[in-house]
């Protein structure tokens, strides 16, 4: 059965999605449509690219992250140096290295641009902090940045929506105006994405999976909020998780697999194999309980 899947931003805790994939599989469900914020946006390419679940698997396990951490030369050899840096370039590390392997993944299977990957199959949402705009890739490319989505690179596109603040540097991309838009993480603005296939009327009669990573199956309580830096989280969680929340229906839970997992891991790039197969073990866990009664 064809479906269409949704996945999450969630930083290396996507590792879940692994197995969820596996389940898939095991259940006779096959993803025609997939979207993806951050991390989610990732697996969401690998899948439109055309891999398998066994070689997603194969090259997710065997990736050295923290070879992804690219400071500047200054920084490593200087690291007192990192806190200017961060001040006057917006993030800690250049993720160029991550947007290589990308590149080189997605290459394999001769996928270099949006051309390359059947129309409206793949989505991918980042954030527009120049402008103020959450932007869907490569829907919104020509409109917003008068670019065709026929010349776009997918890897940097992917690289774009995993820019989380601060951590990796935003990247830069011109604007009609002949400026440049400053792009950062999509889940500044939708982390789970859920609604981006509903304009498309003629295919919605095909079911859609999301799948969501979260702290929680229980909803969140009220925040305390005490003091200025409780008010700065708050605020931080507020912008992330309130627009998916609103569209997030009773009715739409139904097609929602949550993966509990905890809030630690999220850039921890010296996770261990042991952590690694935790989550991936989690994904299929849950994965395997909602397909059993689902639809």
């Amino acid at each position: 059965m064809k479906i269409d899947g949704v996945f999450a931003g969630g930083g290396l805790k996507a590792f879940s999605y692994i197995g969820v994939l596996e389940s898939f599989e095991e259940h006779g469900y096959e993803l025609e449509r997939v979207a993806g914020t951050s991390a989610g946006a990732i697996i969401a390419g690998f899948i439109a690219a055309g891999y398998t679940k066994e070689e997603i698997t194969n090259f997710m396990e065997e990736l050295s992250l923290e070879s992804f951490l690219d400071a500047p030369k200054i920084v490593r050899l200087l690291p007192f140096t990192r806190w200017a840096f961060l001040y006057k370039q917006l993030g800690l590390y250049y993720g160029n290295k991550l947007e290589k392997w990308l590149y080189e993944k997605l290459a394999h299977k001769n996928i270099y641009t949006f051309s390359d990957v059947e129309k409206g199959s793949f989505k991918i949402v980042v954030s527009d902090i120049s402008e103020g705009k959450l932007i869907v890739l490569p829907d919104d490319l020509e409109e917003v940045y008068g670019q065709s989505a026929s010349t776009f690179s997918v890897a940097r596109a992917i690289r774009m929506s995993v820019g989380y603040p601060y951590f990796f540097m935003p990247k830069k991309i011109k604007n009609k105006a002949g400026g440049e838009s400053l792009i950062v993480d999509g889940g500044l603005l939708s982390n789970f994405p859920l609604w981006i296939f509903d304009t498309d009327r003629k295919r919605s009669k095909r079911p859609i999976i999301g799948v969501k990573l979260t702290s929680s199956e229980v909803p969140a309580k009220p925040k305390k909020i005490k003091n200025a830096l409780d008010m700065l989280q708050a605020v931080f969680s507020t912008m992330i998780e309130a627009h998916d929340n609103r569209y997030i229906s009773k009715s739409k839970q139904k097609h929602i697999i949550f993966i509990p997992v905890s809030d630690k891991d999220t850039l921890n790039f010296s996770m261990s194999d042991e952590q690694i197969q935790s989550y991936i073990q989690e994904g299929y866990k849950k994965a395997n309980a909602f397909l059993s009664h689902w639809p």
